[in-house]
């Protein structure tokens, strides 16, 4: 038997586990779940758990509609918010067909498939997510809208405030799941908080954002609060963002870095940029989904919405931080415009991709953009090339 799944099973036993939940998504990236018991999970690794593909938002259509779940254990993980009464475990799945292929339109997979093209490029992708959300009062609201918990900025600290208190919860329950957080901080807007993960690979982050998304619900409920990722729930307040830091790496050496150049940033880095600025229409179809997304990208608030890049520039598309202008490892790009509600296994699958074709066709990278982009006229962007996004 496989070492990682006779330890999930050995786990499970040792642990009196009485649920196991298979995780998944649809394409919108919303969370699916079905719990099995302790008996059906060796069936889960060999077999699959059959279900109905068409009955998830764009999976298969009704005639294909018999698909399998296929337990990931490596992802094998003891939820911390179902206490001792009844222990639960939850593990992500691959969707594959009844004959054993994987369903093309299985988000995982769209982002496997990415992945395995950089792996025959030589490269491995990591991303970093800065994840913003919102803490509300309630669900409800009247005629003012929603209410937010607290009426803090950027970087406020709030000692004995429902924020800071739900934020440190947070970042405890995700690391008791083995998820690793840099920072936690109250975001712009009041209510408004950011969670930043730690980089790793691009799946296990994909996997994380979701892990993630349900956590921060879960201690909503916990503390009488209503938290959402909606990308612009308050009218005039900022809205809320997944600003995703990116790299490649050729075997332990970062492809974004090279000593000497400008901004220490590689032919690589630069094509790489290149592709995400050309196809970013095509990207933000898909990671900015909603019509709820375009109140972001055009509100203001550091929200990117013109199509360009910039060195330490906050209102370009992409940025080129330099946080630490001598560390080759720590060369990276940003891109700004991701939703926080964005399925990640797509908006990571479409960065990747787009960033390979600049690569593999070296797209030229246009002039950076040097002023805050907002504050020029229409006149001014179009003379540079600053086209609106979308």
């Amino acid at each position: 038997m496989d070492k990682q799944r006779d330890f999930v099973l050995r786990t499970i036993e040792e642990r009196g586990v009485k649920f196991i939940r298979l995780w998944f998504t649809d394409v919108i990236g919303t969370l699916k779940s079905v719990a099995i018991a302790p008996a059906e999970v060796e069936g889960a690794f060999s077999e699959g758990l059959g279900f109905d593909g068409s009955a998830i938002e764009g999976l298969t259509r009704s005639y294909e509609s018999d698909l399998l779940a296929h337990a990931d254990p490596t992802t094998f993980q003891i939820l911390p918010w179902r206490g001792e009464v009844d222990p639960t475990a939850r593990m992500f799945c691959d969707i594959t067909t009844p004959d054993g292929q994987p369903a093309v339109a299985d988000p995982r997979h769209v982002l496997k498939r990415a992945l395995a093209k950089a792996a025959d490029a030589g490269f491995t992708f990591y991303t970093h997510p800065e994840i913003e959300f919102y803490l509300l009062k309630s669900s409800s609201y009247g005629p003012d809208g929603p209410e937010p918990v607290d009426s803090a900025g950027y970087f406020d600290n709030v000692p004995g405030g429902t924020a800071h208190d739900f934020r440190r919860r947070s970042v405890r329950m995700l690391e008791d799941l083995g998820i690793s957080v840099e920072y936690s901080h109250h975001e712009g807007g009041p209510g408004q908080n950011e969670i930043d993960l730690r980089y790793a690979d691009a799946l296990t982050t994909a996997d994380n954002i979701m892990t993630f998304r349900t956590v921060i619900k879960e201690v909503a409920i916990e503390q009488g609060v209503y938290a959402t990722f909606m990308p612009k729930p308050l009218s005039g307040q900022p809205g809320s963002g997944m600003h995703t830091h990116i790299s490649l790496f050729e075997g332990d050496q970062n492809a974004f870095y090279e000593e000497g150049a400008q901004y220490q940033l590689s032919k690589v880095g630069r094509h790489f940029i290149a592709g995400l600025l050309r196809h970013a229409n095509e990207i933000s179809a898909v990671t900015n989904q909603f019509v709820n997304s375009y109140k972001r990208l055009w509100g203001g608030d550091e929200a990117p919405s013109f199509i360009c890049w910039g060195h330490n520039n906050r209102s370009a598309l992409v940025r080129v931080p330099l946080y630490k202008p001598n560390k080759g490892q720590s060369s990276r790009v940003e891109y700004r415009a991701l939703d926080s509600a964005a399925n990640p296994y797509l908006a990571f699958a479409l960065l990747l991709a787009a960033g390979l074709k600049g690569i593999e066709e070296e797209y030229e990278l246009p002039a950076e953009a040097e002023d805050n982009v907002w504050s020029l006229s229409d006149s001014e962007r179009r003379a540079l090339g600053y086209a609106p996004l979308p």
